[in-house]
């Protein structure tokens, strides 16, 4: 395990002397024509946009050994451009065995014991009641499956993206639905929850996340939701009479959950289950990537992120105490 200072806990001015793992390495041109090698770099905590400007003819004839997942030592100086921070690199090399370091060192993992959500999620699939969906989500979360399922991150940058993000993800939403069930007795409860185990389960194939997260080529010729409907409807298959009705409620759920059309949802949410399965997954996801955000994009000396362009704004930090308890009695007296 390396010892050396979070990027997150550093300021402007404040040295490099680190390890971080690339995770975006691309060979650019200025407006004068100067070659020059655009990386993003990062730590568990934070990435950091930087510019490599001289000597790049040289780095760059070894770049065939620096590609996305590797890890380089670098030497500089934490600076800023247009209010993100940014390393000025003086010196970048590949690491050495002797280091002893590894991409893993530099992947974020879920704060959440990954032992509990495990259980949590093998109990939960133990209160489905409807025999054929019990059958499908027992034989699809199952041996090394269920294992990467557990390991996946939910996203590539914007929410839940660190290790185990996926199934952190995925017990939310099944809280949230599982709410929602209890005020709207309609909605089919086996149903909505099989849908939310299994709406993102394409993510096991779409991403790659032994080093930095990329996309596959198979998630990028084919998206998650697609590979997650293949997935489902193969093992539908396997199921002596299971209903027609509920396979395509089911595949529903997964082919609709991203909402619109424009977000690469193939239909539209047209079911009660759909729409509050759709809610579920933006709520989880939002309030996640407003918190990471919150904790890695505020401003020095500030209240206030950046301008974050999935978000369409800049957020803002209070300082409000947080009462998880309180005397009714005394609020009101």
């Amino acid at each position: 395990m390396i010892d050396q200072p979070e990027l997150a806990s550093l300021s402007k001015g404040d040295s490099i002397n680190h390890f971080l793992l690339v995770k975006k390495s691309d060979l650019r041109l200025t407006k004068q024509n100067k070659e020059y090698l655009s990386l993003e770099l990062g730590d568990k905590s934070l990435s950091v946009q930087s510019n490599l400007w001289d000597d790049v003819k040289n780095f760059y004839n070894i770049k065939s050994n620096i590609k996305t997942g590797s890890v380089v030592k670098v030497k500089g100086q934490l600076d800023e451009y247009q209010g993100a921070p940014q390393i000025k690199i003086t010196e970048i090399r590949l690491a050495k065995d002797e280091d002893n370091v590894t991409p893993l060192d530099f992947i974020p993992t879920s704060n959440r014991d990954l032992e509990e959500m495990k259980t949590e999620f093998r109990n939960r699939i133990k209160k489905i009641s409807n025999p054929q969906l019990s059958k499908l989500l027992k034989n699809i979360f199952s041996d090394e499956r269920f294992e990467k399922y557990t390991k996946a991150p939910a996203g590539k940058l914007w929410h839940h993206s660190y290790i185990s993000g996926l199934i952190e993800h995925t017990l939310e939403i099944i809280k949230i639905c599982d709410l929602m069930c209890d005020i709207h007795p309609e909605l089919n409860r086996d149903l909505i929850i099989a849908g939310a185990m299994l709406h993102d389960f394409g993510k096991i194939e779409e991403l790659s996340f032994d080093s930095a997260f990329e996309y596959t080529d198979k998630g990028k010729l084919l998206g998650h939701i697609v590979i997650a409907s293949m997935i489902v409807d193969e093992e539908i298959k396997k199921i002596k009479d299971f209903p027609e009705e509920l396979k395509i409620n089911l595949l529903h759920l997964i082919l609709s959950h991203q909402g619109k059309l424009e977000h690469a949802s193939p239909v539209v949410p047209k079911t009660l289950e759909a729409i509050t399965l759709y809610h579920a997954d933006e709520l989880s996801a939002k309030v996640n990537a407003y918190k990471l955000t919150l904790q890695s994009e505020i401003k020095q000396n500030s209240k206030w992120t950046k301008f974050i362009n999935l978000a369409g704004t800049d957020l803002y930090s209070h300082d409000l105490e947080n009462f998880s308890e309180f005397d009714n009695k005394t609020l009101f007296d």
